[in-house]
Formats: structure tokens, sequence, C-alpha cells
């Protein structure tokens, strides 16, 4: 808002005019909080501005109850510091509201459908722990984590929670008296993306400071946020004004999502909430989307985390980051996987071994084939150094793929039938651009396993591109009988058939 009335701040200034001052007031949006609350704080001694405040009220004053409160029953410096909450840029100091300051505005608030919610009320990591999901406030819940240990572990949780039900205010003040769910969304997209301007961060600050972007109170400062920051944030106003969203990971992804029915809308978090077709978040090996709750919400902040620590290499943080989110995913496979596997990255093989065995053999219900990594591990056809190299990360220098294929090739020299060494190691060939040397790995992986979906697809694509069309349509057919099996059409299967029929109809 302070950058929408400079120029007539300027104009009013260099004029002297009260003109200007009552032309930028008639100019508000009389449905935005932020706006009014932004020309009292720049005006609050002018007719204008007191006009403002007793606007900022009535659009605040939603809640019947707050019906019988006087207006703001605090000196004048007390509002001061809410409007300042409300229209602090990411750059302006933090705001600390006093407890006066916070109790109005939990009145204010005392009508939203988090407070109906027995997580609104706990205190400790134990107590969200035991709740059932459908009772955790996320909000409170994930605070309770970010601020353990602080000395104003309360007032901290408090202050956060406050600048929540502000937005959630201001949101609310666009909002018919009976809105439908579908206006809520529309307006939680125009308040987060537009007015306040979220963003998602360049790579280059992301996967330095994943904290910043990841967790509540550092995506409320920053304006910036990851998938999961951000769908955080949307689903913690979501709650106060009681929009039913569900939780949706595809793998390595996160968003948001309402239905209604048949109806769906999806809110892509780091494309300014569009909605995008479900069938983009899904793959070669991805058949279906996992749906998660509230209470997993707080543990996969954790797994996010751990994640980044993982690609530096820093097994000891990593193991301590799963360990957090494990009281909060319920026995998830994939997390005990991870954990399981740094475990024996830690040499704590045991410990590490007795996670990964129930997933010999195993096909996740999300996925087309079964999982190889841990079958080959215990099958002797790896070792945790070969899984290690599988994880290594690359960039978009060529000599961080070169790398990672040195560590894969001399892997495979003592492990030749580790399959997820093979795949990788074909991947790193593809990303050079050299499709012969692909080509006689992935041939490799054909020999010794012929499950894997995305394996037939690569080998598909490297014939045809050496125009040998009968063997590329051999192995599309395969993928195309592997992901049958398990009630899949993937769209990128479709979209090679095509291809290939249109170059070299299938004989």
């Amino acid at each position: 808002m302070k950058k929408v009335i400079v120029p007539l701040l300027l104009s009013a200034a260099l004029f002297g005019s009260d003109a200007s001052v009552k032309s930028l007031h008639s100019s508000l949006d009389p449905q935005s909080l932020t706006q009014h609350m932004a020309f009292y704080e720049l005006y609050p001694e002018t007719p204008e501005g007191k006009k403002a405040l007793a606007h900022i009220w009535k659009l605040l004053r939603q809640n019947p109850k707050s019906e019988k409160l006087p207006q703001f029953l605090l000196p004048k410096f007390d509002i001061q510091a809410i409007v300042s909450l409300v229209t602090r840029q990411p750059c302006d100091p933090a705001i600390k509201l006093s407890p006066e300051q916070l109790g109005a505005i939990n009145a204010l608030c005392s009508h939203f459908a988090n407070r109906k919610l027995k997580g609104s009320q706990v205190w400790s990591k134990a107590e969200v722990a035991a709740l059932p999901a459908e009772e955790v406030d996320l909000t409170r819940g994930l605070l309770i984590e970010q601020f353990e240990g602080s000395e104003n572990f309360q007032d901290d949780i408090l202050q956060y929670e406050a600048s929540l039900d502000l937005m959630a205010l201001q949101i609310a003040a666009r909002l018919s008296k009976e809105p439908s769910d579908l206006e809520k969304v529309r307006e939680i997209n125009r308040y987060i993306f537009q007015e306040m301007q979220f963003r998602f961060p360049p790579h280059s600050l992301y996967a330095k400071d994943i904290d910043l972007y990841t967790f509540l109170p550092s995506v409320l400062d920053s304006r910036q946020g990851v998938c999961l920051g951000v769908s955080i944030l949307y689903l913690c106003l979501a709650q106060r004004l009681d929009l039913p969203v569900e939780i949706i990971t595809p793998p390595g992804h996160i968003y948001v999502r309402y239905r209604d029915g048949d109806q769906i809308v999806n809110i892509e978090t780091t494309a300014r909430g569009i909605n995008t077709p479900s069938e983009i978040y899904l793959g070669l090996n991805t058949r279906k989307l996992q749906q998660r709750n509230m209470k997993e919400v707080i543990g996969m902040a954790f797994v996010n985390q751990a994640a980044v620590y993982w690609q530096k290499g820093e097994t000891a943080t990593t193991i301590k980051l799963y360990e957090k989110a494990i009281p909060y995913l319920n026995g998830d496979l994939l997390v005990n996987m991870f954990l399981g596997l740094n475990y024996l990255f830690a040499g704590r093989k045991t410990e590490g071994e007795k996670l990964l065995k129930p997933l010999i053999d195993h096909t996740f219900d999300h996925a087309v084939g079964p999982e190889t990594l841990i079958t080959d591990y215990f099958a002797g056809k790896a070792s945790a150094e070969g899984i290690q190299a599988v994880f290594m990360p690359v960039d978009e220098t060529r000599e961080s793929i070169l790398k990672k294929q040195d560590e894969l090739k001399d892997i495979l020299k003592e492990y030749p039938h580790f399959r997820a060494g093979l795949l990788q190691l074909a991947t790193t060939f593809l990303q050079l651009g050299r499709t012969g040397e692909a080509l006689e790995v992935l041939q490799r992986y054909h020999a010794i396993d012929t499950t894997d979906p995305t394996v037939e697809y690569y080998l598909s694509i490297v014939s045809a591109e050496r125009y040998d069309f009968n063997k590329s349509w051999e192995y599309l057919k395969r993928a195309e009988y592997l992901t049958e099996q398990r009630d899949h059409k993937p769209m990128a299967l479709r979209q090679l058939h095509n291809k290939l029929r249109t170059i070299c109809p299938d004989s």
C-alpha cells in the first residue's frame, strides 16, 4: 500500500493541498483493511485519517461478539502498533505486540473456526502428537516446534498467531456474509499472491537456507517460501476461515486443493495459486497422488529440512530432523526408509536395517514399480556407500555430473547388478548428451530387470533417437504394459506413442 500512495503523497507535499489527501482517501478500496491501515498510519491526525480508522474498526468487527467491544480500549500508540503489523514490509523491523493488543486481536478473532479445535488450546509437543489429525491446529503445532526452548515460548507463539489472525481478518473483510468455499479460495489467493505478494525464492537462496523458506515465522517475515512454506501459510489461513482443503504431496512437492464432489481446484502455491491440471503431477512411476493430514504437515516441515541437510552431507543433522518428523507421520514407510538409510550412512547398521527390512520388495501405493534400493541392499547387490552415491546431488555444472558419474562407475564395478546405480549412471550420460553410453547402461539394467517403466521409457526414447524404431516400439509397449498393470496411463507414454506413430507406424 505504501508503494501505491507514494505519488499522491509527493503531490500533497509539493502543493500543500488537503485535496490530495481527500482524493487519496476516496480512492481507497473500501474492502481493503491493508490500504486503510496504511492510510491511517500516514495521516492519523487528518479528518480522513480518522475516517479511515473508523472504517478499519468496521472491517475488523465482523465477529458478532466483538460488537460489544468498545472501539479499541487502547491508547493511540496501541492502535499504531497493530496498524504497523499489518502494513510492515519484509525489510521493516519486527513488531512486538503487548498483551493488551494480543488480547484485543484474540477477541476480534474468537469466531474463527480454528478456535474450535482442541489443538488451539495445547502448549506442548506431546499434546499435539496425541491429538487426532482432525483436531490439530496447524499454526499452534508448528510454532510449538519452532519455538521449543525459547525463553519467551508462549509470547513468541502468540505474536505470530496474531499476525495470521490479522491476515485472516483482512481476507474475511472481502467475503460476503455467507461466502461459498470457492469465494474463500479466490480471496485467499488474491490476498497471499497479489496483495501481500508472497513469492517462491530463487533456488540459490532456498538451497542454502531452507529454514527461511519452510518454517512459518520466516515465511511470514520474508514473504517468500518454497512449496511447503507457502502451502503451510495457506492451510493456516484456511483453518481460520473454515475452508476445507486437502494437502497433496506428489514426490518432492506439495500443494493444496479444494474438492467439492467431482469438482477439483488445485492451488499451486509456487505459481501464485493457479489451478493446474492434476495430471501434470503424475509421472511414469507416480500413478496417484498422496493426500496428507494436518498432523503430517508438521512432520513434513522437518522432512523438507532434512532433505537439504542430506544433500549437504550432514548426516547427523539429517537424522535428528527425520527423528523429529517421525511422531507426526504415523509410520510413514518412505520417511522410515530415509531415516533408515541415514542410519546406515552413520554406521548405525542395526537401527537402519530394522527400519528398512519391511521395505524389501515393497511397492508404494502411489508408485508403479517396486522399490529396488532396499531389496538390492539386503540381497548383497548394493552397499551403503553405493546408496549414498545414488543420492549425490548434481547442479547445472558439468563437473558435478561427472563427479557423480565417476562415483557410480566405481560402485558398479563391485556391484554390477545394483539397479538404482545403473539407472542413475544412465541418467548422467543422458544429462551429458551421450546417448550411446546411456543406451548401453540401460540395456544392462533391462537384462537384469524388465519391470521398471522408467527404464523401458528411456530405452524407447534413446532407440528412437538412434532410428531403431522396432526396438523403440518394443520398449514402449513394455512400459505401457507395466503401467497399465497398475491402472496408470501416464501422459509421457501417450505423447511418445503418438510421436512414434507419426514417425514410424507400428508394424
